[in-house]
């Protein structure tokens, strides 16, 4: 099963995402994809590793090359989150582009059981962006539409409530 969770910035999508996954029979696998970069990442993991304390998820660090990541068949996986994913992989001296997510985000659904991807929602802000930023979420919103048009389940998180927009709640 493929899950899209997508929102906004504090709207509640990853503790979604966690307590779907908490649903789950087997093994849990949180893929981790932010890099520690500055004080203000290292708050956010910290937060999100507090957030899933006692929930049993062993954590792959994986911040870009997913495709060569080491995936447990039949895991019950979230990655955390394909925003970072993919800055890493367009931005990072090691990133090798959004086909390279593609690629990962493809042996990730063939090899997991269950798959549940926390993305966020872009467009919505209004503002003017660089060229490079543009670039960013015109793949973000690319990845977002071809991962809703293959999974289950979309919800998106709106003040940590699910509105479920294609599929339904286990």
């Amino acid at each position: 099963m493929l899950s899209l969770i997508i929102g906004g910035a504090g709207s509640g999508k990853s503790a979604l995402a966690e307590a779907l996954c908490c649903k789950l029979e087997g093994p849990r696998l949180y893929i981790a994809t932010m890099q520690a970069a500055d004080g203000e990442s290292m708050k956010r993991i910290e937060k999100h590793r507090r957030q899933r304390e006692g929930l049993r998820f062993d954590t792959l660090e994986c911040p870009h090359s997913l495709d060569r990541a080491e995936i447990p068949q039949g895991a019950n996986a979230l990655l955390e989150d394909l925003s970072n994913l993919l800055a890493n992989e367009l931005f990072s001296p090691k990133g090798s582009g959004a086909d390279a997510v593609r690629r990962g985000l493809q042996k990730a659904c063939e090899r997991c059981a269950n798959l549940t991807v926390v993305t966020n929602e872009v467009f919505s802000g209004g503002a003017d962006y660089g060229e490079g930023t543009m670039q960013f979420l015109q793949e973000l919103a690319a990845l977002n539409r071809e991962l809703a048009a293959e999974a289950d389940l979309v919800a998106e998180a709106v003040c940590g409530l699910p509105n479920v927009l294609k599929g339904a709640l286990p």
